[in-house]
């Protein structure tokens, strides 16, 4: 991570003069959580719905936009898109007749 986090979150919590413990004792997340939050270690979080509703609480904590954080999430964790398959060269009727056996 560099020293401003994700989107620059935590230049800007920094800026705003809000401590993680701050963040901490408002919404109940621990300090390990919100460390994670800042990098986009989102692996240390639980998962699933709980890391929306952490990550929206952090946003709100620091006042920054939640959504742009919630897309940077959801596009960190979204699964890696399919290439499209190579297609094969159509054999032609030479190749065909000399490779039969």
């Amino acid at each position: 991570m560099n020293d401003t986090g994700i989107l620059g979150v935590r230049a800007w919590r920094i800026k705003r003069g809000i401590s993680l413990p701050a963040i901490a004792a408002i919404t109940k997340l621990s300090l390990r959580q919100l460390e994670a939050i800042e990098a986009g270690d989102f692996s240390r979080l639980p998962g699933g719905i709980y890391n929306i509703s952490y990550i929206k609480q952090y946003a709100q904590a620091i006042g920054f936009q939640e959504s742009e954080l919630i897309a940077f999430y959801q596009d960190a964790c979204a699964p890696p898109k399919a290439e499209e398959p190579v297609k094969a060269r159509p054999v032609s009727r030479m190749s065909r007749l000399l490779f039969q056996h």
